[in-house]
């Protein structure tokens, strides 16, 4: 029940955070390379646990991956954050040889590990995991479409007027500005239809500021999000952990779903012990159906500028 963290930013110790306070994990190891900056996030943590309940134990180590030999998940939370303007794409050329070096340095010591992908361009991160790390594909999940759905579910119970526990939605396909595509037909109040309560206006506006959560987050913050971002990881972490197989969007591999090959895309997945334990097809709208592959298309594009 060990894992690990790399990036001891504000995303990497939000996750340490949450993954520690619900108690499931034995061990949360944070790595980074400014010096002695994981082991301090880990000793700041740690003296949370007497007054926050959990017994997970929280190590950090600059740059020493021997010390996450063992890890069931581990999460790549390492890269340059978006700054205000910078569109998640931007970020490849420096974020792919990150992501890459820690790969390598995770499997070497884990190699039956299961990576969750944070870092940004993130279907094309995930993408790249699965070119060069040599794990089967139900190893890799990028994180995209647990965080977007949620922000899809803050926007619905927003345009509602109701308690969030009322709302239940996703968002599949890509994790940018304009490749995201929040299923507003699957999206229910309490098993209620979103269209019985809301028009079209309404719920095309909840749609655009799903789509835009990110940038507009960053807008305000002047960096990228780390709360919620550290939540959604931490849930899949504890599916997988404790098996709970639920059903998470996550970026994966495809091979013939949702018409699309040789790509990490959003979709539905049922999550557990072995990772990705089966991907779910739904049925969508002839416009949907446009819109993912569109999707598509353009995280094509991104994924052309890799250098493995």
């Amino acid at each position: 029940m060990k894992v690990t963290v790399v990036g001891a930013g504000a995303v990497g110790a939000s996750c340490a955070e949450y993954i520690a306070m619900k108690n499931f994990a034995s061990e949360v190891v944070v790595v980074d390379i400014k010096e002695g900056f994981a082991e301090g996030k880990a000793m700041d943590l740690m003296q949370t646990a007497s007054l926050n309940g959990f017994d997970t134990k929280i190590t950090g180590t600059t740059g020493d991956y021997s010390k996450t030999a063992g890890s069931k998940v581990a999460v790549i939370t390492s890269g340059i954050p978006r700054k205000p303007g910078m569109t998640r794409e931007e970020l490849i050329g420096i974020n792919a040889g990150i992501v890459k070096e820690v790969t390598a340095n995770l499997v070497k010591h884990s190699p039956d590990v299961i990576i969750i992908v944070v870092s940004n361009p993130m279907d094309t991160m995930a993408y790249l995991v699965h070119k060069t790390s040599g794990l089967p594909k139900n190893k890799i999940i990028g994180m995209g479409g647990a965080l977007d759905s949620a922000r899809f579910k803050y926007r619905l119970a927003e345009a509602l007027e109701c308690p969030i526990s009322d709302v239940d939605g996703m968002v599949i396909a890509a994790h940018s500005d304009t490749g995201m595509l929040p299923l507003l037909s699957k999206a229910t109040r309490n098993g209620v239809p979103v269209s019985e309560f809301l028009n079209e206006e309404q719920q095309a506006y909840v749609a655009e500021e799903t789509k835009v959560g990110g940038a507009t987050l960053t807008k305000l913050l002047g960096t990228s999000a780390w709360y919620a971002p550290g939540a959604a990881v931490s849930v899949l972490v504890q599916s997988i952990l404790c098996d709970q197989k639920k059903m998470i969007p996550c970026s994966l591999m495809l091979d013939g779903e949702y018409g699309e090959s040789d790509i990490c895309l959003g979709v539905p997945a049922i999550i557990g012990a072995n990772g990705v334990e089966k991907i779910v097809d739904i049925t969508l709208t002839d416009a949907e159906k446009a819109k993912f592959a569109e999707a598509a298309k353009a995280v094509r594009e991104v994924n052309g500028d890799l250098k493995f």
